[in-house]
Parts: C-alpha cells; structure tokens; sequence
C-alpha cells in the first residue's frame, strides 16, 4: 500500500487514508522517494530518538527550496532548527530561547487580544466575509512582525513570501510563478540583509536585535544562521497558526453542540486548542532520516532513507485516542504531537496557543451567531501543512 500526499481526495481529507495506513502500512512508501510512519508509537519513538532518525532530512526540503531561487549565497544556507541534531541544534536552541522567552509571549497577550477583537469586529460589521483573510491570517502575521521588529509596511510582504515558500514545497513552480518565487527570494534575502544590519547599529527591543546580540557570544549564530532563524519564524509564525485557527472554526462549525458548549463556558477555549490541534493538525508531516540499517515500524529502513512521520495521523491513532475521530473537549489530548516532541518540540508553541485561544474568545464572545457562507472548503496542496484557502462566513 503506497500514500499519494497528493492525491485529490488525500488532500481534502487525509484522514480516511491516514487510518488504513496504520492498520494496514504503518511503515509505508510514496511516490516521492521516501517511507511514512503513520501509528503514534512509532512516530514518537522516531522523534524520540535523533540518534537513529536524523533531522537533516529536512535539509533535503530546505535545499530543494533554496535551488529554486538565485539567493543560496547571500542568507540561504547554514545550519538550520529544522535540519540539525544534538549537539548542534543544542546550540542554536540554546541562543534563540533568549529571544523568544516565556515573559516575551506572556507580554504580547494584551496585543493579541486587541488585534483578535479588531479583526473579528471587522468581520461582524462586513456581515460575511473570509475567516481567513480576516482574521486567522492578519492575526499571526501581525504579531511576528512586531515581535520580530518588522515594519508595519512589510507585514503584507511577509505574508506573501510565507505563502510563496509553502506553496513551493507541494508544486514545484515553473514559468511565471517559479519567476515571481525567485523575485521574493531575492526581495526577502535583501530585507534580512538591511534589517540585520540597521539592528547592528541600533538594537531594538525585539528579536532580531536579540538574535544580533546572540552573533557576538561565545557559541556565536552566524549570519546565514539568524537568517535562517528568521526565515522559518516566518513560515511557523504565519501559517501554521492560520491553519489551527481555521481548523479550529471548521471544527466546531461542524460540531454543533461543541460550539454551544464553547460559548456556555468561554473557560473552555484552552481545551478547544488542544483538542483542535490533535483533531486536524496544522503541522502533518515532519522528515527524518534513518541513520542505520534498522528494523522500525513493522518493515525495514536502510541507512540514508527518509521518513515522513504522520503528525496528523498520529493524533488519530484509536490506540492513543478513544474514538479518534470524533471532535470531543472532554478527553484528554495532551498526547497529542501536534508541535513534534523532544528537542524539536515547537519552539512557538506558547505564542501559537496563545493566539489561537484570543482569536476564538474574540470570536465566541461576541453575541452574533455565525455560520459558513460556502460549505464547499478547498485545501491547496502541502506535503508539510494543513489549512483550508478560504472559510467564507456569514454573521447575524
């Protein structure tokens, strides 16, 4: 049994085929030249163990990306979270957690909030409108930017060269769009290269300057390194907090007595997050590579072969999750592996819980009742993340 990740159906709904993986492949090959790992055991163990399954599968992703574009020798390049194992990644970890402290997120609340009731007041005056334009999207870009030092005038730019980077890791361009791909590479490596050096001469209380000050430590972060760093907040910053916002509505627009439940207890909406970030994870797939010949999963891996371990798939394992498939905030989903486990564990985890639980109080607080505008939902492809294009609403 092969996983097409792009197969029409497979992409609407990955779910149906995610749980014949697990009872009939759960060591399974692609098209695409790599296995997937689809039960929660086996893909907790891999993300448990980065001895014997290598992060720099990643790097395969990251380099295809970087071939695309003519940036490779400016900031593309060098050591990345993503692709790095222990003791490298120990280091790099170690430097950008002084950016991105507790008391940071904790800090932002007040902004995430004002910014969520804003948009979703926006949304309500207009009567119908797009849940993701208006809000699951403007939301997170907005607070990366300020959190990292973007100017306000930049943010749309920001937005654009996230989409453009994730839509090229599910089609690879050609013709106009891999030209419009490389201009924005070209664009985004200019951007890092100003903003890096004006936070050299005049530091700000932000990230950047944070992460300028970590070039001058001992265990000092290259250039192409803070470049990076900045690159992958980006795309984590942005679009995998749309996804689990939008995620999150279609859920419990598709769960009637949730959402009533939900607006009964507001104190809810933690639980709400949880249960949406298991229930259809933002993030589905993250790549390892076996570091030797092992026997893993029910099959064989060679040393050298890659793996995709179904994030999403794992959050439905019926093994982990009583009735996996049912929406429910009553169980327990703190299993879930929705952000990764272990030294990869989601470095944003805080700030896209946080955000994700303003965004929904500001939308269930409000007395309007709401509905979808356009049942018919579309999910461009991804091998890496989920999300609906767009969630038209109605408000009365």
């Amino acid at each position: 049994m092969q996983y097409h990740p792009f197969d029409p159906d497979v992409v609407r709904d990955p779910y149906p085929a995610y749980g014949e993986l697990r009872r009939r492949a759960p060591l399974a090959p692609t098209p695409l030249g790599f296995f997937v790992v689809s039960r929660h055991r086996d893909v907790l163990f891999a993300l448990s163990h980065p001895e014997l399954f290598s992060s720099s599968a990643m790097n395969d992703l990251i380099e295809g990306l970087k071939a695309m574009g003519p940036t490779s020798e400016r900031i593309e390049g060098g050591s990345t979270l993503l692709g790095t194992d222990p003791p490298a990644h120990t280091r790099l970890r170690k430097i950008v957690n002084r950016a991105f402290t507790p008391k940071r997120v904790a800090a932002l609340e007040t902004r995430v909030r004002e910014i969520a009731h804003r948009c979703v007041a926006e949304l309500v005056a207009a009567g119908e409108g797009d849940l993701v334009a208006g809000l699951a999207a403007p939301l997170p870009v907005i607070v990366i930017a300020e959190l990292l030092g973007i100017d306000p005038d930049r943010r749309d730019d920001f937005r654009r060269w996230s989409d453009q980077l994730v839509q090229a890791t599910a089609v690879r361009p050609t013709g106009a769009a891999l030209a419009a791909l490389e201009r924005s590479f070209e664009e985004r490596a200019a951007y890092l290269e100003e903003i890096l050096a004006e936070r050299r001469r005049q530091p700000r209380d932000d990230v950047i300057s944070a992460l300028v000050q970590a070039e001058r430590d001992e265990a000092a972060m290259t250039e192409r390194e803070v470049g990076n760093f900045i690159v992958l907040l980006l795309v984590a910053g942005n679009e995998t907090t749309t996804h689990l916002i939008a995620n999150a509505v279609l859920a419990l627009l598709a769960n009637s007595d949730v959402l009533a439940a939900v607006r009964r207890q507001p104190s809810l909406a933690p639980a709400l997050v949880e249960e949406a970030l298991r229930y259809d994870s933002p993030v589905q797939l993250t790549l390892r590579r076996a570091t030797r010949d092992l026997e893993f999963a029910g099959g064989k891996l060679r040393e050298g072969e890659n793996i995709g371990l179904l994030l999403g798939s794992a959050n439905r394992d019926e093994g982990v999750f009583e009735d996996a498939d049912r929406f429910d905030l009553r169980r327990n989903a703190s299993a879930h592996l929705a952000f990764g486990f272990g030294s990869h564990f989601c470095l944003g985890a805080a700030l896209a819980r946080l955000e994700a639980r303003t965004a929904l109080e500001a939308l269930l607080s409000r007395p309007e009742r709401f509905e979808l505008a356009d049942k018919r939902i579309e999910y461009p492809p991804s091998l890496i993340t989920r999300g609906p294009k767009q969630v038209q609403m109605r408000f009365a």
